[in-house]
This record gives structure tokens, sequence and C-alpha cells, in this order.
């Protein structure tokens, strides 16, 4: 576990990528909240073929937590994730406390109109704008570099590349394909939540997403036709 540099301020681990960049290296930046599983594996594994340098960030940010989401429950386990991050290539983790990221009240956060305000945004009021506000602090500390995104969370890719073409950081936002269990289930630390009857029963999201596809691709774009297949 050596061969990862750990740091825990933003001032050291924006001076570690400084200095990678000052010698030539290219970085790839994978951020995550944890709880790590083969789709982040897919992004460090991406990262480091395409980059010198693999920088992943583990926080649990609580601005896209509500109220009564799971915020003091969300899996935790930082000596599994480092093993696992080393094994995959990592190079440098960034692991701040909640103090370091927010010393002190959040008077400043980052909204993405129109993408951000759809779908998702209507149940879980605040979570994309809490995701943006944290990957803009992710980006703004790491500077120049890739960074790398499961496609598994459509809506939050799509606000976080809108926010960085917005903003003109210097990151170029890559998307990766989603990474599904055996039966169809994309990977997710939540899954762990799941009870066997839940679990069971989850693949079914997928399939439905699917027989709404064939039913479009095979020329039927009446949309009560299409939510009725989904449902059914």
């Amino acid at each position: 576990m050596s061969a990862m540099e750990v740091h825990d301020t933003i001032e050291g681990f924006r001076a570690a990528l400084d200095t990678s960049r000052l010698a030539g290296l290219r970085v790839g930046l994978v951020p995550t909240m944890g709880a790590l599983h083969a789709g982040h594996v897919s992004l460090l594994d991406r990262a480091a073929r395409e980059n010198d340098v693999v920088a992943l960030t583990i926080f649990v940010n609580p601005l896209q937590f509500g109220p009564a989401e799971d915020l003091g429950s969300y899996p935790r386990d930082m000596e599994r994730d480092v093993g696992i991050a080393v094994d995959a290539g990592g190079t440098h983790l960034f692991a701040p406390t909640v103090g370091e990221m927010y010393p002190g009240p959040v008077a400043t956060t980052v909204t993405v109109s129109g993408v951000g305000e759809a779908m998702e945004a209507r149940s879980r009021p605040g979570h994309l704008a809490g995701v943006a506000t944290v990957v803009a602090k992710l980006f703004a500390i790491s500077g120049s570099c890739r960074a790398y995104f499961g496609e598994k969370d459509f809506q939050q890719l799509a606000v976080v590349r809108r926010m960085n073409t917005d903003l003109s950081f210097a990151v170029s936002v890559v998307g990766c394909p989603t990474v599904r269990e055996p039966d169809g289930l994309a990977l997710s630390s939540r899954n762990a939540y799941l009870s066997a009857e839940q679990r069971a029963a989850a693949p079914v999201l997928q399939r439905a997403l699917q027989a709404g596809t064939a039913a479009v691709t095979d020329g039927d774009r009446r949309a009560g036709a299409v939510r009725e297949i989904v449902a059914d």
C-alpha cells in the first residue's frame, strides 16, 4: 500500500498533482464516495491506461444527502478501499474530512439549470446541486486532468459535464460504461441495502428499459404505448 500517497489536506493533494504535471505527467482523476466496487475499479483501470498518475478521491459529501437520507449509515471502509485502489493502479488518494472540504457554513453552491432540475432533482431536492458543488471543488483543487465518471449515474454525469463547460475548468470529463452484475443489476454501493427479495426484483429495472428501447427501435414512437410496455 506504500505505492499510493494518501493526502487528507487540500494543500497536500494539490501540491502532489502540481508536482506531477511539472514533471510532464498526465493526471487522471476518479472522484468517489468510497465503498469501492468493480464499477469504480473500471474507472481506475481506464484512468491508469490513459494517464501516468491516477488520483482517487474518497469523500462522503454531506451536501448531496437530504435530511432523511443515509449520510450516517453510508458504507465506509477506508482500509479496504485503499487496498482496492492500490491494486487498480491508484497513485494518489485524497480523503479529506468534512471540515477540510467545508471549513465553515457553506455559503456558495453550484446549481445547474435545465438538466439539473428534472428527473431525480424532483424527488431529491438539493442532491444534484450538492454533487455539482463538491465536483467543482474537486476540479478546482485537482487542476488540469481527465476526470472519470460512470454512466450509471447518467443525470449526474450530464450535470457535471455542463458545469465543467460553463465554469471552464481545465478538466476533460470522461464517461465510462456502466458495470453490471451477471443478471443486469448495475453495481452500486447502495445495493448492500437491498433485502434478498428486493435484490431478486431489482433486475426488472434494466429489463423494463430494454423493453422500452426495443419498442422504440421497432418503430413504436407512441409515448403512452412505450410507457405501458415498460410498466408491464
